[in-house]
């Protein structure tokens, strides 16, 4: 992990020295500390001063850029998409910058809190996915939600377009024209999800009559009524059938390719709608774009369970900023140094408590060493800091 942070801080030329140290010591002590990722509590597991925590975390620094480095310097050349979801985030108070109402998924209402808004890109071979850009949502006068979550995308859309990721996916919150047209304009091309009563309607297919303008559109779509105007693509597991058509959105004011994942179960049908701006998209391929989405919830699982993503005790929306790239950028060092040490370009099962065990270790023994005057580079040593780094690991 060491080695991949200094390789990719070197390779940044807009920071300085200074600069370079303290984001190397806070991603490092990201993984090891125990407790609450305060400046308190991380000034125990480091060897920087609460107080150069609290006046570090108010500096910029271009988590994206150094995202993007570690993840091309180790990851293998695989197909990738981006995906983006929002997290609610728990903050008590009533004077920290951004503070409102948001969706909490854990509780189904909306509570009083922060969120944080990620956009990552997902390895399709690997079947995980990496934090690439993480931004507080603060709304702003005359905007909506929507439209900040948009703004995000269409300022990254070159660099994903650069790397040669080209399609994002999204969850059905984000099926709205105003999110949308501007990514469309980008030049990515979405998956998402759509109501299963959602309005569209049926190119027309017939002869021109000769007379007038030529017909465009032949009338709403009704799903269970018109199925055999669908192409049908096959059956996945469990009989759900797999039906497809380009059709009209009303709502988004462009033409999609639809996917119906239909399931019948005592005489009664089911049915989930997903869809692509890109038309010629294959169904299945579509399908397997949206399910491999959901590897971004892992993101937020692992980064609040162990790399104290909840945990910014500022109110400042900078050092907020600090706090949750360097948390999510941590998780990312811990999956990739997982990927290299495995070697491997398979999917794989990976446990961040195993690694925040065996990160803790290595620090603890370090310190342990250094306070004996024990050289690590001594067999011997060695043996014991190999055998003992995995001491209370769980086995995946």
């Amino acid at each position: 992990m060491e080695s991949i942070v200094k390789t990719v801080l070197r390779s940044m030329s807009n920071i300085n020295k200074p600069q370079r140290t303290f984001i190397a010591a806070l991603l490092t002590t990201l993984v090891v500390f125990q407790g609450k990722a305060t400046y308190r509590n991380m000034s125990r597991y480091s060897q920087m001063n609460e107080k150069r925590f609290s006046r570090w975390y108010k500096r910029q620094f271009d988590f994206t850029q150094f995202n993007r480095g570690a993840l091309t310097l180790t990851l293998p050349d695989n197909e990738r998409i981006a995906a983006i979801d929002a997290s609610f985030i728990s903050k008590s108070g009533k004077k920290t910058e951004g503070l409102g109402y948001f969706y909490n998924g854990s509780t189904s209402q909306s509570q009083q809190g922060l969120e944080a808004s990620l956009l990552a890109l997902v390895d399709l071979k690997l079947n995980t996915a990496f934090t690439y850009d993480v931004r507080q949502t603060i709304d702003q006068q005359n905007k909506t939600r929507v439209e900040v979550y948009a703004e995000q995308v269409v300022e990254l859309a070159p660099q994903l377009l650069e790397q040669g990721i080209q399609y994002l996916v999204a969850d059905a919150y984000y099926s709205k024209e105003k999110f949308i047209t501007p990514v469309v304009k980008a030049k990515l091309k979405l998956v998402g999800k759509l109501r299963i009563d959602a309005d569209l309607q049926w190119f027309y297919e017939g002869a021109y009559s000769g007379f007038g303008r030529p017909k465009k559109y032949d009338g709403k779509v009704y799903f269970e009524q018109e199925l055999h105007r669908f192409d049908q693509e096959g059956c996945l597991q469990d009989g759900v059938e797999v039906y497809t058509k380009k059709v009209y959105s009303k709502k988004f004011k462009r033409a999609i390719k639809v996917v119906m994942l239909r399931q019948v179960q005592d005489t009664q049908a089911s049915r989930v709608l997903l869809y692509s701006t890109d038309t010629e998209l294959d169904a299945m391929t579509i399908i397997n774009y949206y399910k491999a989405r959901f590897q971004i919830e892992f993101l937020f699982r692992d980064a609040k369970q162990h790399t104290g993503l909840t945990h910014c005790q500022s109110r400042k929306k900078e050092a907020i900023h600090t706090h949750l790239n360097a948390s999510l950028s941590a998780l990312n060092l811990l999956k990739l140094e997982d990927q290299q040490l495995k070697g491997n370009n398979n999917e794989t099962v990976i446990s961040i408590a195993s690694w925040k065990r065996k990160k803790f270790n290595q620090h603890l023994m370090k310190k342990l060493f250094d306070e004996l005057g024990l050289s690590i580079s001594t067999q011997k040593v060695a043996q014991v800091y190999e055998r003992m780094s995995d001491y209370g690991a769980i086995a995946a």
